[in-house]
């Protein structure tokens, strides 16, 4: 049976102005007492969280579905209008390859229309970071871009964006959600004015595109490279609109794109999830670049935020990188290529969120360059964009999860120029004769061996949020002594933003936004940290140890004791 107040929500949309397929659906789920999926659907209402809007589609207000996007549109065009008064109002909208993104996209469209409010439109799907792009390229007030990122396909989401391009922060985020919940079902304006939608032309992408070109290094190393082979997938996604042609302007003439993933499909047929991050998703274009003894593969989710890649190691076998070492090895070629062109000047900084690996930081203080550590969501990075524009100079900046941004005409993580970054730094390295991985390990010996592990931890439902909110409970009341073999000597806790020294029994204030993270600080230079997830039904640990590499050949031997010490850690954590 169901609680009360769910009962009471089912019974508001069974009686509301829903239309009529919405309440025979929730009908159907009633009479076939498909009580949990009910309640699921039901006990809460979608909240933006790192990610924004973000659900599984289908009928409730848990559920992405017409009416959560429109509570959404409706909540933020009044936002807007508060914020702006008489001004005219523009909003700019894109969408990804997911299934009803296009449709989504169009009502959002409309409805913004309807409340007096301006629309540039993508004329088909575009990467996440060409939203970004194009609100400060049309100087427009607001974007949205429909898409769930690198989520399971059941899933479809809602990206709000703010007038410099970046995605929502507070006070707007908190001020939107407040607008959207007073926002009933009949009070959305469904129907808009065509007329005052406008559909972007091939201009804009043209723009774009020559901004990405713009951030390259070596021309002239490229034009001896331009034979590097590269393997490409989209995984059905929209960079197929975007990176090939930026790959094609740097020079690149030997670009494969594996064809079973070329076309957009919003069912992601040859895959499980649509996630670079996974092996699974990667496979084919393994295939591919063993296929044809390539020099690089790129993969990157369905809007093109987020990017994977695979080099020969030094045992000249393919090897997935993960996000960490991709971001190091960026961060490594974007500095390097800094210095040599005579560009630092002391006042460049990189930027991280807190759970990517600190040999960011390490390697941004080896060139004199700040590093600025945020919360985790990309936004966060580009709020200090905005903070330090015209103050100090931003080269480039990562997450752990293969999102990554250099230069500052983009306010999001882009995977369109980041392709391009990746491949001539491969081409940097062919040029020198040596591969990316060798590069890896050459950094590692210089600025210190970081071994970073990830455990993901679905608990979905009701009682799953439930249980991974006791599990953050217990750590801030039991907080570990040790872990590793190594004393536990600070503990940041996010949420009460209070830094808590356990060698000298202090606390100090810290200055960040609150969110729902701990970090935990070893005595020998490991890092654990434990997030809740804000778009999705689980709870992430971030570990994090540091060792030494005297010199590269001594890599494998390494390995076996930064794993067993892991593996020790997440027992000790109960994870």
């Amino acid at each position: 049976m169901l609680s009360p107040d769910i009962q009471s929500k089912v019974n508001a949309w069974l009686t509301g102005a829903y239309d009529d397929e919405t309440k025979q659906e929730i009908q159907k789920l009633i009479d076939n007492q498909s009580f949990t999926e009910l309640t699921d659907a039901f006990y809460k209402d979608l909240e933006f969280g790192t990610g924004g809007l973000r659900g599984i589609m289908g009928v409730g207000s848990n559920r992405i579905n017409r009416y959560t996007i429109g509570m959404a549109t409706q909540g933020f065009a009044n936002y807007l209008k508060k914020v702006y008064g008489k001004e005219w109002v523009h909003v700019a909208i894109a969408y990804d390859s997911r299934n009803n993104s296009e449709d989504f996209a169009q009502l959002t469209a409309e409805i913004l229309t309807a409340n007096g409010i301006i629309v540039y439109i993508t004329p088909h799907l575009r990467p996440t970071p060409f939203l970004s792009f194009l609100v400060r390229d049309f100087e427009c007030q607001g974007g949205i871009v429909i898409t769930a990122s690198h989520n399971p396909r059941e899933y479809n989401g809602y990206k709000v964006y703010w007038n410099d391009g970046s995605q929502v922060v507070a006070p707007h985020d908190k001020n939107i959600i407040e607008e959207v919940r007073k926002v009933k079902v009949e009070d959305i304006l469904f129907k808009g004015n065509t007329a005052n939608i406008f559909t972007t032309t091939q201009k804009v992408d043209d723009k774009y595109l020559e901004a990405v070109k713009g951030l390259s290094l070596n021309p002239k190393m490229l034009a001896r490279q331009k034979k590097l082979k590269i393997v490409y997938t989209p995984i059905h996604g929209s960079g197929i609109t975007l990176v090939p042609q930026a790959l094609k302007n740097l020079g690149f003439e030997n670009v494969t794109i594996v064809a079973e993933q070329s076309k957009p499909n919003g069912d992601f047929p040859t895959v499980v999830y649509p996630n670079p991050e996974e092996a699974e998703a990667m496979k084919l274009g393994l295939e591919e670049a063993k296929r044809i003894d390539a020099d690089l593969l790129l993969g990157t989710d369905p809007d093109a935020d987020r990017v994977g890649i695979a080099v020969k190691n030094h045992h000249n076998q393919w090897q997935l990188l993960n996000g960490n070492q991709t971001a190091v090895l960026m961060t490594h070629y974007l500095l390097s290529g800094w210095e040599k062109n005579g560009k630092l000047t002391g006042k460049e900084y990189i930027a991280k969120t807190i759970v990517t690996t600190y040999l960011l930081n390490d390697i941004a203080k080896g060139f004199g360059v700040k590093c600025y550590d945020t919360l985790t969501g990309f936004k966060y990075i580009a709020e200090l964009l905005r903070k330090y524009e015209g103050k100090e100079t931003y080269i480039g900046g990562g997450e752990e999860s293969y999102g990554y941004l250099a230069g500052e005409f983009v306010r999001d993580k882009d995977a369109v120029s980041a392709c391009s970054i990746i491949a001539e730094m491969t081409a940097q390295a062919k040029d020198e004769g040596k591969t990316l991985f060798e590069q890896l390990l050459e950094i590692y010996v210089k600025y210190g061996f970081y071994w970073e592990h990830l455990v993901s931890i679905t608990k979905k439902g009701k009682s799953g949020a439930e249980e991974i909110k006791a599990m953050m409970d217990n750590y801030r009341q039991n907080p570990p002594l040790t872990l590793g073999g190594s004393t536990v000597v600070r503990m940041c806790d996010y949420e009460k933003l209070i830094e808590y020294n356990f060698i000298e029994d202090t606390n100090a204030p810290m200055d960040f936004e609150q969110s729902n993270v701990l970090q935990f600080f070893t005595a020998d230079g490991s890092v654990i940290s434990a997030r809740p997830s804000g778009t999705e039904p689980k709870i992430k640990f971030y570990f994090s140890v540091k060792s030494e590499l005297q010199k590269t050949s001594d890599f494998d031997a390494v390995i076996p004791s930064v794993k067993l010490k892991i593996d020790q850690i997440v027992g000790e954590l109960g994870v």
